[in-house]
């Protein structure tokens, strides 16, 4: 089982502010799938990958800027922290914490 499934809420500390979103991470018949959702928009994860602790994946966004966006997270119990990076400009802090109820999202 992915360490990472179920829905997270999710702070993006960037250089223009904050961002808040809410990630759903699923497993579709042994596939890792995601979506990626603000108040803007909701987007499809792609090139998701799970090792152990340790997740990847890509998604692409068109608010507040149109920017492709690499993930590398580490998740520990109901916690994950890592980072974003779109292309050269400067990482992007991402912290998150698993809903404990996902039927009540």
């Amino acid at each position: 089982m992915h360490t990472i499934l179920g829905t997270w809420d999710v702070r993006l500390k960037t250089p223009i502010g904050t961002l808040n979103a809410v990630y759903v991470f699923s497993d579709s018949g042994g596939v890792l799938a995601g979506t990626a959702s603000t108040a803007a928009e909701t987007v499809p994860l792609a090139a998701l990958a799970c090792d152990g602790p340790r997740v990847t994946w890509r998604q692409s966004v068109t608010r507040p800027l149109r920017l492709n966006l690499d993930f590398e997270v580490v998740v520990d119990g109901a916690t994950l922290t890592g980072y974003s990076r779109a292309g050269r400009l400067p990482r992007t802090t991402v912290t998150g914490a698993r809903r404990e109820d996902d039927a009540a999202a």
